[in-house]
């Protein structure tokens, strides 16, 4: 099933998100500036677009994993897109590098993040005295012998 996801250029010169290869799940995203990031900083940086997403769907922005193998990721791990968002859609990018690690850049329109739209459900949550019994019960970390 396709969905259409409507955008808005808000820099000229930015690109739209794109699938890269056919079959993708994540549209990628680029940055509008040019940016470097010392070893340990953080710096939002915007990518040009806004989206409307469909009534129904979130966008969830992750990090592109070959940034990631280089030491650059999402400050936020994984960044949510609300329906209702008409904002620049921002991706907040951390140099995990040590001091005295790697500086990290960034050109403009590079990949920095990719979107994924899915369908979600909306609950109602209601507070109860207990919950029903499962066999896992609140067994957390761990809890199945892996950590």
């Amino acid at each position: 099933m396709m969905t259409r996801n409507l955008n808005v250029r808000l820099t000229d010169g930015a690109s739209l998100p794109r699938h890269a290869k056919p079959g993708d799940a994540g549209l990628d995203l680029t940055t509008r500036q040019s940016v470097t990031l010392l070893p340990g900083e953080t710096k939002t940086v915007g990518t040009g677009v806004s989206v409307e997403i469909p009534d129904g769907y979130v966008g969830l922005v992750f990090p592109r994993s070959g940034l990631g193998s280089r030491g650059l990721n999402l400050s936020n791990c994984v960044g949510v897109i609300d329906s209702g968002y008409r904002g620049e859609i921002m991706a907040p990018l951390h140099n995990n590098h040590r001091p005295g690690g790697d500086e990290m850049a960034v050109e403009r329109g590079d990949r920095v993040a990719q979107m994924v739209v899915v369908p979600f459900l909306t609950c109602k949550c209601i507070e109860v005295d207990e919950l029903s019994s499962s066999e896992r019960g609140n067994s957390g970390f761990g809890s199945t012998g892996v950590m």
